[in-house]
């Protein structure tokens, strides 16, 4: 990432300014998409930014982005304190029907399984 690019993200109030980046240069950042995922991690104190990048690389294309999205779904799980943001990031990233199949996600995904439990403590897994 170059410099210039690097020192106006890192003033980013909240990870709108970085999500958009993402969004309107997906073609050609790969290259630099662990560093904007970290930075995005670094500014989204909420966790709002961060689950809709998850999202929305879950959408554009899960198993290229498989590594970045896995970085951005812990940081949310670890920032979306109030579960704010956590009820439609399970669902877009394991489906609607994810609390049917909620035994058989959580053993096969550490994340669902954390968000599983944050999101229904009494259900317990």
């Amino acid at each position: 990432m170059d410099e210039d690019l690097k020192k106006k993200l890192s003033r980013d109030p909240s990870g709108l300014l970085t999500y958009e980046y993402i969004a309107n240069n997906i073609d050609n950042i790969d290259d630099i998409m662990p560093e904007l995922v970290q930075n995005m991690i670094m500014v989204d104190a909420k966790g709002q930014f961060v689950a809709s990048t998850a999202r929305y690389l879950h959408a554009i294309d899960k198993e290229k982005y498989a590594s970045a999205i896995d970085t951005l779904v812990r940081a949310a799980i670890d920032k979306d304190r109030e579960h704010a943001y956590l009820p439609d990031l399970i669902a877009a990233l394991w489906g609607p029907d994810y609390r049917e199949r909620a035994d058989e996600l959580s053993a096969a995904d550490d994340n669902f399984r954390r968000i599983y439990k944050r999101l229904y403590p009494a259900k317990g897994l």
